[in-house]
């Protein structure tokens, strides 16, 4: 299902060797990047970058592994760590003429924010983080029977093979169990929407895991040695996540300022798709973050 943001145009961008990203691209003015979370699409940011192209340039990309974007295979496993990914977000910026830009990201979308902020710090500007932990602590804070919570983690960290058949064999049922599960108001995702997010993962079972498995993996070894290096994210950074921190038992802003120097955190009420469950509120952060 062919769906796009209104008023927005589509091109593919090359980012590495044999690998281009679907990019959606709107607005004018100072670059904003977004960056969408699983199990979804550059689609999700559909009314905040509407709003936002009032007055910047919104780029949307697909990532590497999801949606229309080419999704490699991984045979070392470093094809979808977030490094990887991250230095794609950059290549795609600086194709469409954009050395420094500011970037946003949602659930894994976040993660390779996060990632980009500390390994491309004169390039990010700005970074905001949707509903996740850094690799290294959400691992640090999954312990017990609330760990439950976090199954696909773990399913999907396991050895190629029986998590790409066991996904595969159900697609739909697994991908929408997330949609369903985590959306406090099931109207914030149309049917046609839905439709186009479990025929965009149906299609990238292999790549979705690999994504998840690289961050059991490689993704920790770099978070621990920025951790060990002292690296830092140096830019404004805003940070919008539920309450799961009191759920599950841990300070979550406390998590955070272990990585960020200039820290605005903010508990929201909607569900975990908050940018279309409540895109009013995301976009007056993401406003009051570029002002920083």
């Amino acid at each position: 299902m062919d769906l796009r943001i209104d008023g927005f145009d589509y091109r593919r961008v090359p980012v590495a060797p044999d690998v281009a990203l679907n990019v959606a691209v709107g607005g004018s003015g100072s670059p904003v990047v977004l960056l969408h979370g699983f199990p979804q699409t550059h689609l999700m940011w559909r009314h905040v970058a509407a709003d936002l192209a009032a007055d910047h340039t919104v780029i949307c990309p697909d990532l590497r592994g999801y949606g229309a974007s080419d999704k490699p295979v991984d045979p070392d496993g470093t094809g979808y760590a977030k490094r990887t990914m991250a230095a794609d977000v950059v290549a795609v910026a600086r194709e469409l003429g954009h050395q420094r830009f500011a970037l946003a990201g949602h659930d894994r979308g976040a993660l390779v924010a996060i990632r980009a902020g500390l390994d491309h710090p004169d390039a990010v500007t700005h970074l905001a983080s949707l509903d996740v932990l850094p690799t290294l602590d959400m691992w640090d804070v999954m312990h017990g029977v609330s760990a439950a919570v976090g199954f696909h983690l773990y399913l999907m960290a396991q050895p190629p093979g029986l998590p790409e058949r066991l996904i595969g064999n159900s697609p739909d049922e697994f991908f929408g169990h997330f949609l369903d599960i985590w959306t406090r108001d099931p109207a914030a995702i149309p049917a046609e929407v839905r439709a186009a997010y479990l025929a965009a993962s149906r299609a990238a079972v292999p790549s979705i895991v690999a994504d998840y498995r690289a961050s059991a993996g490689v993704d920790v070894e770099h978070d621990r040695a920025d951790r060990a290096a002292g690296n830092r994210l140096g830019m404004p950074v805003t940070v919008l996540q539920q309450d799961w921190g009191a759920a599950l038992g841990f300070d979550a802003a406390g998590r955070w300022r272990q990585w960020a120097d200039n820290l605005v955190h903010r508990t929201v009420t909607c569900g975990h798709f908050m940018a279309e469950e409540a895109p009013g509120e995301v976009v007056k952060e993401f406003r009051e973050l570029l002002g920083r």
